[in-house]
């Protein structure tokens, strides 16, 4: 004969280490936290933050552990009629690492929350400007009887590539930004002209201060972070005729040795992919020196990206594909991870 019986351990006393929530706590401990939370807070009320957050280096209790228990006719003694309970060994508890998220609104309702993926960049602080944007879209063309505009394909670019920067641990600053868009998974994204720039100023009609507006945030904001690693990468969409066939290339400023280093370490992560993926194909995307006012005027090395010739219809296959917008920003991640790598050398 056997009976059914359920037994507690003793609570528990554990150190909060720096990172711990109590959610992480619980698993590291091999407590299921959505039935032990309330526990916890219960047992620890006088010790825990406002917003119940964990004192690096406090002790607290863990909730009672319940366990199973299994009593035998054996158990049970004929002298008496009080069962001897033997308290079966918990198995071995699998923890459960807690995945830490990053949420940002720009990135669209999609792909707004990400998991943190590094700390490889800490230190690291990128200023992302997309081409035009508000009042001017750049360069437009018809794709499939619909309006398409190099503003538009920049900024999704530059949004994906921001998003893979704070995921491994950069401070980002998007310079032309559109809370409505965000990263959008579709080849043809709608024109508007609600852009703004950073922290929120409308941008102006007229081109030289439209250049001059970005330009001073950028430097304002690269005074404020003096003596970090800065990087500013400018991607713009180039127009040409339709039948001029191009493929990603650079620009940096004639006197910045570091700009050019960043534009170099960029297309040779760009020349290893097309080896990799195309080998038959010659990747002849260039880096030069040109006299832009964003070029001539920011403070920070910086790179000025064109992504390809949106009147031509090779490179809008390519631009249109968001698989490839999303190669795109991940290549020139892995070429800003190798230069910042590469910042003491």
């Amino acid at each position: 004969m056997t009976f059914s019986a359920g037994a507690q351990t003793s609570e528990k006393e554990v150190i909060a280490e720096k990172g711990d929530g109590i959610y992480v706590l619980l698993r590291k401990h091999g407590l299921e936290p959505t039935e032990n939370f309330r526990a916890f807070i219960k047992l620890n009320k006088d010790k825990l933050k406002p917003d119940n957050g964990l004192l690096i280096g406090k002790t607290y209790l863990l909730p009672l552990i319940k366990r199973d228990t299994v009593v035998t006719a054996k158990d049970i003694s004929i002298k008496d009629s009080i069962p001897i309970i033997l308290v079966s060994k918990p198995k071995d508890s699998i923890v459960v690492p807690e995945i830490e998220t990053i949420t940002n609104s720009l990135f669209g309702e999609k792909h707004k929350v990400f998991p943190k993926e590094s700390e490889t960049l800490k230190g690291a602080v990128y200023y992302l400007i997309s081409g035009h944007g508000g009042p001017d879209p750049g360069a437009i063309e018809t794709y499939a009887g619909k309006l398409i505009s190099e503003d538009e394909y920049a900024y999704d670019v530059t949004l994906r590539l921001a998003r893979k920067l704070l995921a491994n641990g950069a401070k980002v600053y998007i310079i032309i930004k559109d809370k409505n868009d965000g990263i959008r998974d579709k080849r043809v994204l709608e024109v508007d002209y609600d852009e703004v720039y950073y922290p929120n100023h409308s941008i102006s009609l007229n081109q030289k201060l439209r250049l001059r507006e970005r330009t001073k945030v950028v430097n304002k904001l690269y005074l404020k972070h003096k003596g970090a690693y800065q990087r500013l990468i400018v991607t713009h969409i180039d127009s040409r005729s339709k039948g001029k066939n191009i493929d990603v290339f650079f620009y940096h400023h004639q006197k910045s040795k570091s700009g050019k280093k960043l534009a170099q370490n960029i297309h040779n992560t760009f020349k290893k992919k097309y080896a990799k993926h195309q080998p038959n194909r010659t990747y002849s995307g260039t880096v030069s020196s040109r006299s832009l006012y964003v070029i001539k005027n920011t403070l920070p090395a910086m790179v000025y990206i064109e992504l390809g010739n949106i009147k031509n219809k090779k490179d809008q296959r390519r631009i249109l594909n968001w698989e490839n917008r999303e190669a795109l920003a991940k290549w020139f991640y892995e070429g800003l991870l190798v230069d910042f790598k590469e910042r003491n050398n």
